[in-house]
């Protein structure tokens, strides 16, 4: 088991530095993102191409479903920012961040706000290009964090609910994030 963690943090390393240029001109990020991450805390980014992805998945060797996914996917881009006191970061910049993704022609696919009346929401946004889902992007936001995934590459709707819960995308049921009750305490 720790052999894999360490496998899997020197591929998020040597991802994170050889493959910050490919994200750059593969993966759009919207300047609300941008602007998230200079406000927040801490902040965590990595990215994976096609052949990291093939390769992480096979520490998954029992997950047939998860082998077949990512060999249409071409890159994952994964943003996370943690904020040191509840709701502090700007809901508006959240808004911004829909905003660009509609302007620039992506489909809004799932919005699901908490029902507690603060600013926490799950969105979801897919574009198209030859009649199948190109890309795709979710936002989770929660009172102390912000989770920006970007997902590139041939990909169906339905595959989609198949990378929730690896590769640091969150498991999302029904427009609801689903909570990791499988982490383990180290």
């Amino acid at each position: 088991m720790k052999l894999r963690t360490f496998v899997l943090a020197l591929l998020t390393a040597i991802s994170a530095f050889k493959f910050a240029g490919a994200q750059q001109r593969g993966v759009w990020i919207p300047q609300g993102i941008e602007t998230l991450q200079e406000s927040a805390l801490s902040k965590s980014e990595f990215t994976f191409d096609h052949s990291m992805l093939v390769f992480a998945s096979k520490l998954e060797s029992d997950n047939d479903e998860l082998r077949r996914v990512i060999a249409g996917v071409s890159g994952v881009s994964i943003r996370r920012f943690h904020f040191p006191q509840s709701w502090q970061y700007d809901a508006e910049t959240l808004n911004s961040v829909d905003k660009e993704y509609r302007l620039a022609g992506w489909k809004h696919l799932t919005y699901n706000r908490e029902s507690r009346g603060n600013g926490g929401a799950t969105n979801l946004w897919f574009r198209m290009e030859n009649n199948a889902v190109s890309n795709f992007a979710i936002l989770v936001a929660g009172a102390n964090e912000v989770n920006f995934v970007v997902v590139s590459g041939s990909i169906s709707p339905l595959d989609i609910s198949h990378l929730g819960g690896h590769l640091g995308i969150p498991k999302i049921e029904g427009g609801v994030v689903v909570p990791n009750t499988d982490r383990r305490l180290r």
